[in-house]
């Protein structure tokens, strides 16, 4: 059985944990993923800040794959879509705390590509490498 992503998880936590706080929460969207429904004209460099705040938005739901809500943008109305693995961050507008997932994650029955260790010179082969840390320090 393959594990369910931990994403949905931890954009609800953060989104519960900012809202519970009176904070403002924002995702940093990628445009380009499959399945993103944004506004066009508020893309910038291939990504899209979204205030998903209970003010900003309506009909909010966070879905096991997918965010759906319908927002305001220059006085109209949107229906928005966001592919949560398209979500690259989930953080608060006041002081910028949440979380940075760093990298989109690959849609279903897409793997991504493996990363190539560095090759290794004379001296580094005897050497053990240690173990790699997938865990990332967030501010």
């Amino acid at each position: 059985m393959k594990a369910r992503s931990r994403r949905p998880y931890l954009i609800r936590a953060i989104y519960d944990w900012a809202t519970e706080h009176q904070y403002t929460p924002h995702v940093l969207v990628a445009v380009d993923y499959p399945g993103v429904v944004v506004p066009t004209q508020y893309v910038q460099d291939g990504r899209i800040t979204l205030n998903i705040s209970p003010a900003a938005v309506q009909h909010f739901e966070i879905l096991p794959e997918m965010l759906w809500f319908s927002a305001r943008f220059g006085g109209r109305a949107f229906e928005v879509q966001v592919p949560l693995g398209s979500v690259l961050a989930i953080f608060a507008r006041e002081n910028g705390e949440g979380l940075v997932f760093g990298e989109i994650e690959p849609p279903d029955g897409e793997t991504p590509a493996p990363e190539t260790p560095p090759p290794a010179t004379p001296n580094d082969e005897d050497k053990p490498r240690p173990p790699r840390n997938h865990l990332r320090v967030v501010k």
